[in-house]
């Protein structure tokens, strides 16, 4: 006699959020490591987790509650693992036969910036500007004061900027960067 397995509601409706979730996830966990194997690894002790207390996570925002479980993943490992190193990808093609290559240009330039920035800034600029968490979250989480969770993503983002602003400057552009105009703005004040 074969065995008939029945998938209930609860789990039809975890695999629902799961199917959405996870794209979003392991591009959060990938800027959070660096390492596409690691992402993916967080990505699935995270979703892991999210079932195990699904009744808690539905109740509220589950993506928030899964993100908030992958940041905290990532902690623990920062935790036992004091040095890593973000390593950029190769060059793209010069030339890309897909309508993409812009996407994956953008890409590779954000990947680049990030890659400028100290383990400790690409730490509190993820957490706390991608993963939306408040400083003192930030400041518990990876152990150090309000303090240096401000200054710290203050130069970080400064550098992102610096970065992408280089990045953006073109012969044929003298348009600044978007993100510079605030920061040339404020400098004027």
């Amino acid at each position: 006699m074969p065995v008939v397995r029945v998938v209930t509601s609860h789990e039809q409706e975890f695999s629902d959020f799961m199917a959405g979730a996870a794209p979003r996830l392991a591009r959060t966990a990938w800027l959070l490591c660096g390492d596409e194997h690691l992402a993916d690894e967080l990505v699935q002790q995270a979703l892991t987790r999210t079932y195990l207390h699904w009744r808690t996570a539905r109740g509220r925002d589950p993506y928030a509650y899964a993100r908030r479980t992958l940041a905290n993943l990532r902690v623990d490992t920062w935790r036992r693992r004091r040095r890593e190193v973000l390593v950029a990808p190769p060059d793209l093609p010069e030339t890309a036969s897909d309508a993409r290559a812009d996407q994956h240009a953008e890409r590779d330039v954000l990947v680049r910036a990030f890659a400028t920035l100290t383990a400790r800034q690409r730490r509190i600029v993820v957490l706390r500007h991608l993963v939306g968490l408040s400083e003192r979250e930030v400041a518990d989480d990876l152990g150090v004061s309000v303090g240096t969770v401000k200054s710290t993503a203050s130069r970080g983002l400064a550098q992102l900027r610096s970065v992408l602003g280089a990045a953006d400057a073109t012969p044929e552009s003298s348009t600044p960067h978007p993100t510079t105009r605030s920061t040339d703005a404020r400098r004027q004040r």
